[in-house]
């Protein structure tokens, strides 16, 4: 699995001390995206930062699952803390969505996890 961390990167930016990818850069995540892809792995993982305050851009995942193609799964995580951002960011072409942060945030952690599968699947 390539790890691409996208700004702001939060701890997983902080702790790996990551070159991050800037946000308005989405060809050099199809970049990374690619040579991940020509090394044979399998899965690749977007990731803005446990606890962002944005998430990936739409447009970014967009680009690099046009350019990865199916058979590679693109996974897409930080800063996704309710349905409509988590459906976006489906729509736009990620296979898996990654949440950790907001279901620790929350009182109704069922309800959390209900609100974004729902929108994931619909």
């Amino acid at each position: 699995m390539a790890y691409i961390i996208i700004e702001p990167g939060g701890a997983a930016g902080w702790v790996g001390d990551a070159r991050l990818i800037p946000r308005n850069k989405p060809k050099l995540a199809v970049a990374y995206a690619l040579a991940a892809k020509y090394l044979g792995m399998h899965y690749i993982y977007l990731e803005a930062g446990s606890g962002a305050d944005k998430p990936v851009p739409v447009e970014m995942v967009a680009a690099v699952k046009k350019a990865v193609g199916e058979k590679i799964k693109v996974i897409v995580g930080g800063g996704i803390r309710d349905g409509p951002t988590a459906r976006e960011r489906v729509k736009a072409g990620a296979d898996m969505i990654c949440t950790g942060t907001i279901v620790e945030q929350v009182k109704d952690v069922k309800g959390k996890i209900e609100e974004l599968v729902k929108a994931i699947k619909s």
